[in-house]
């Protein structure tokens, strides 16, 4: 039961977070690509740091607390999963302050602005 810990944490993450969506109707997932556009280019760079401190021996996975799948470089599965899962977690968590609290979007980002 202990190899489900990592991805038992993605799972919350999703339940904690993507129920925003549905009930405030963030439009962040409907917006896909824009969020993807976002998300992307600081998760290779963070695949990537990863991938070097792996090979270097510098970081590992609990080979316990994952499911034993494995992506380029020796990244499990639920790494590459952690860098999807949790910044459109917190780009949803935004968007569902700024939608009960709109004039916080106002006031910290300028009148016009939008995810």
């Amino acid at each position: 039961m202990e190899k489900f810990g990592y991805m038992a944490m993605l799972v919350f993450t999703v339940f904690g977070s993507f129920w925003l969506e549905i009930f405030l109707k963030t439009s962040v997932l409907r917006r896909w690509k824009r969020a993807l556009l976002s998300i992307l280019p600081v998760s290779i760079f963070f695949l990537a740091w990863d991938a070097f401190a792996i090979a270097q021996g510098h970081w590992f996975f609990n080979r316990d607390r994952i499911l034993g799948i494995y992506g380029p470089f020796k990244i499990p599965l639920e790494e590459f999963l952690f860098f999807i899962i949790v910044p459109m977690a917190a780009i949803l968590t935004i968007e569902g302050v700024t939608t009960v609290r709109p004039h916080l979007r106002e006031k910290e980002f300028g009148k016009d602005a939008e995810f």
